[in-house]
C-alpha cells in the first residue's frame, strides 16, 4: 500500500514539473523558433509577359499544283530560291493532252455544223424533200378535187357517167389522207429539228467547255512564279508521275510571315491585338524577331495534352531566316507598369481564389512572429508580382524554406538579401 502511495506521488510531481517546465519556457520566451529568410517589398518596373511554342507560316501563299495526270518533264526551279513573276519553274508533260485537245476540237468543229443546219430548219435534202412530197400530195388532192366538181358538171349534161365520179372520189379520198399523212411528217420533222437544236446546243456547250479545260490543262504545262517571292517548297523532280491535285510547289514572299502561337487557355484573357511579340529559334540562338498580335483566338482546341487558342502575329522577316513550318518561340509582351511596389512570388501563397502572404511583425521584447495577411495584387512577371494593397513598403514578408509557414508562428529571420531571395523564386 505504501509502494502504491510513493508511486502515485512520484508521477504526480513529475506532472507538475513537466507543467512548472512549460510555463518557465513560455515565459521566459524559449519556444522553439524557425529560421527562415525574409524580404521586404521594393519598388520595380514590371513587364508582364506570355511564353508559349509557335509555328511560322507564310502570310499569303501560292501553292501550285498538278492540273492533270501526268509526268513532270523538267525542273528549273530550286528550292529556297528567290524568283521573280513569271519566272519558269517546272513544266509538265502534256502530249496526251494535246492530242485529247485536237480530237475535241474536230468533235466541236462537227457539233457546230450540226447545230447550224438545226437552227436553219435541218439538213436541207431532208427538209427538201420532205416539203416536196407534202407539195405533190397537196396537188394531188387539189386536182382530184377539180375533177369531182368538173365530173358532176359533165353529169348533169350527161357527158359523164357515176362510175367515173365515184373512182374520183376513191382518189381524191386517198389523196386527203396522204396530205394529212405528209403534213404530220413535216411537223414531226420540225418537232425533231427544233430538239436537235436544243440538243445539239447542249452538245456544243460541254464541248466547248472540254476544250477550253483542256487547253488549260496544255497551257499549264509550264508552271511559273504567279508573283516574286522565295520558293520554298519543291517536292518534285524530273521524271516524277503525279496525279491531279498533288503539290507541285509553294512560294510566298517571306518578308513578313506569320507566327502561329499555341497559347494555353489560362493565359487567353490577356491577349489583345497589337501587342508586341518576340520570336526566337533555336537554330539561330542570337537573333530576336519582333512582331504584333493580330488575331486573337476565338476558341479552345486541343493540342497533345494541352487546351490552347492559336493566336495569329505578324512578324517582321526581312533577312528571310524564318521558313515556313519551323517551331519557334514565342514572347508576347502584354502589360507593364512603371515604379509599382512588388514582392517575389515565391513569398505569396493562394487558398480559395485569395493571396496572402506572411508579414513579419516584432512584440516589444523584440521577438519575430509570422502573421498571416491578405494581398491584392497586379500583373506579374517570370519571379515578382505586383502588390497593389495590403502591404506597405517597409513591411518584412517571409519566404518559404524547410519550416512550413503558419499564422503565429516564432521566426527568427536569417537572410534579407533581396537579390539573395528573388533569384531563388520558385515561379509560383
Amino acid at each position: 500500500m505504501d509502494q502504491r502511495k510513493l508511486r502515485n506521488r512520484i508521477l504526480l510531481f513529475l506532472a507538475l514539473a513537466g507543467v512548472v517546465a512549460y510555463v518557465l519556457v513560455r515565459l521566459s520566451g524559449r519556444e522553439p523558433v524557425a529560421k527562415i529568410a525574409a524580404v521586404t517589398p521594393v519598388r520595380d518596373n514590371l513587364i508582364s509577359s506570355i511564353s508559349s511554342n509557335g509555328k511560322v507560316e507564310p502570310i499569303s501563299p501560292f501553292v501550285m499544283r498538278a492540273p492533270l495526270d501526268t509526268f513532270v518533264e523538267k525542273v528549273t526551279g530550286v528550292e529556297g530560291q528567290a524568283v521573280k513573276k513569271n519566272q519558269l519553274l517546272l513544266e509538265l508533260n502534256v502530249r496526251d493532252a494535246r492530242a485529247q485537245l485536237d480530237d475535241a476540237e474536230a468533235r466541236l468543229l462537227r457539233a457546230q455544223d450540226e447545230l447550224r443546219a438545226a437552227q436553219g430548219g435541218g439538213k436541207a435534202d431532208d427538209a427538201a424533200r420532205i416539203a416536196g412530197d407534202l407539195a405533190k400530195a397537196q396537188g394531188d388532192r387539189d386536182r382530184l378535187a377539180r375533177n369531182h366538181d368538173a365530173l358532176q358538171r359533165l353529169i348533169a349534161k350527161q357527158a359523164a357517167t357515176r362510175d367515173e365520179l365515184t373512182a374520183n372520189d376513191l382518189a381524191l379520198s386517198n389523196a386527203q389522207a396522204e396530205v394529212k399523212r405528209r403534213s404530220a411528217a413535216k411537223q414531226e420533222f420540225e418537232r425533231g429539228v427544233k430538239l436537235d437544236a436544243g440538243r445539239t446546243a447542249l452538245q456544243v456547250q460541254q464541248i466547248q467547255s472540254e476544250v477550253a479545260s483542256l487547253k488549260a490543262k496544255v497551257a499549264s504545262a509550264r508552271i511559273t512564279a504567279p508573283t516574286d517571292g522565295t520558293l520554298y517548297s519543291l517536292p518534285v523532280k524530273t521524271g516524277d508521275y503525279v496525279k491531279t491535285g498533288d503539290l507541285l510547289a509553294e512560294m510566298a514572299d517571306l518578308h513578313r510571315v506569320r507566327v502561329r502561337a499555341f497559347i494555353d487557355e489560362p493565359e487567353l484573357g490577356a491577349l489583345v491585338p497589337n501587342e508586341p511579340v518576340k520570336i526566337t529559334w533555336d537554330a539561330l540562338p542570337n537573333r530576336v524577331w519582333t512582331g504584333r498580335t493580330e488575331v486573337i483566338p476565338k476558341q479552345v482546341v486541343a493540342r497533345g495534352t494541352r487546351s490552347v487558342g492559336e493566336l495569329l502575329c505578324a512578324v517582321d522577316n526581312q533577312k528571310l531566316e524564318l521558313l515556313p513550318n519551323i517551331n519557334v518561340d514565342v514572347k508576347i509582351h502584354s502589360n507593364e507598369r512603371t515604379n509599382v511596389l512588388t514582392v517575389p512570388r515565391a513569398a505569396v501563397d493562394a487558398e480559395s481564389g485569395h493571396r496572402y502572404v506572411f508579414v513579419v511583425t516584432q512584440n516589444a521584447l523584440g521577438k519575430s512572429r509570422l502573421v498571416r495577411r491578405e494581398v491584392q495584387l497586379g500583373i506579374a512577371d517570370s519571379t515578382n508580382f505586383e502588390v497593389v494593397s495590403g502591404l506597405q513598403q517597409n513591411e518584412m514578408v517571409a519566404l518559404p524554406g524547410d519550416a512550413v509557414l503558419h499564422d503565429g508562428m516564432a521566426v527568427k529571420i536569417v537572410n534579407t538579401d533581396a537579390a539573395y531571395v528573388r533569384g531563388s523564386s520558385d515561379g509560383r
